[in-house]
């Protein structure tokens, strides 16, 4: 009997025979599509369904959201606060609501102030550095000026009264306002001495000849005019940003804080007049006795 060549036995799990790949035909691979089902293996009886799910994997089930069972839990559900909005991706929050009056007028705030700021900076140099000078010249002779004896003894030749406490209060006023007006500290109140003090000397000056004395040669009051006017528009207007009075609201928007300063100024004014001085400071001009 001729031998039959050695086969390979048949053992239980091995695969069978893959079908022979047609001429010309992709190479296929179990990973080309993990998902699909492969046959079953030969020689192995299984009957076990093989798990899809997360139950049947042993996993957790889902868990809810917070908000979906917040409403189940005693004391979680907060009905006082609303919900905060919420905005799409890369979305920019809406603006805050601007300020309102309480008449309801929005109030916007325009900080395109322009060249104004530097404007009443250069206001208040000049008006701050004129009284500082004179007040200089009255305190220590300086500027070619008469000194604390000198304008003593000037006030009381003029009829000025109590001059111990005129000279002191003209000195303080003209020195202390001007130095305060330069650097913008309580602006409304310094500015309001320095009126009070060129009020009393426009009045002096006017009432020691009869007669309106403007542009009268000697005894002009046309410097002192203008000092009014100047020191009048900075109480009215404000210090403006370059100031230590830029947080005030009387830097930038002067209001009735400022229009009683100017009013308790001039009062100040007649008041120290009358008791210092005495007389009508109007004497001589047209309508004035």
């Amino acid at each position: 009997m001729t031998d039959k060549p050695n086969e390979p036995s048949a053992v239980a799990g091995d695969l069978p025979p893959a079908a022979p790949r047609p001429a010309g035909g992709p190479v296929r691979s179990p990973f080309d599509s993990p998902t699909e089902q492969f046959p079953a293996m030969s020689g192995v009886q299984t009957t076990e369904k093989l798990p899809r799910t997360d139950e049947e994997l042993g996993l957790d089930p889902e868990v809810p959201l917070y908000n979906q069972v917040k409403n189940a839990i005693p004391g979680a559900a907060d009905t006082t606060t609303e919900p905060s909005p919420t905005y799409s991706f890369a979305s920019i929050p809406p603006a805050p609501p601007s300020p309102a009056d309480s008449n309801g007028r929005v109030r916007r705030r325009d900080d395109r102030r322009g060249t104004v700021d530097l404007g009443l900076l250069l206001l208040r140099l000049v008006i701050g550095g004129t009284f500082i000078y004179h007040g200089l010249q009255k305190a220590a002779g300086w500027f070619h000026g008469p000194g604390y004896d000198g304008i003593k003894t000037s006030m009381e030749s003029g009829g000025w009264k109590h001059v111990d406490i005129a000279a002191p209060l003209l000195i303080t006023g003209e020195l202390g306002g001007g130095i305060l007006v330069v650097l913008g500290v309580a602006t409304p109140l310094a500015a309001g001495a320095l009126l009070a003090v060129i009020l009393d000397a426009w009045m002096w000056k006017q009432g020691m000849v009869p007669g309106f004395q403007y542009s009268a040669k000697g005894n002009s009051v046309e410097l002192d005019s203008v000092l009014v006017g100047i020191t009048t528009a900075l109480i009215l207007t404000g210090p403006g940003r370059l100031s230590f009075d830029r947080d005030r609201g009387w830097a930038t928007r002067p209001a009735w804080g400022s229009l009683a300063a100017f009013a308790a100024a001039i009062a100040a004014a007649l008041l120290t007049y009358i008791y210092l001085h005495g007389g009508n400071p109007l004497t001589g001009v047209a309508g004035f006795a």
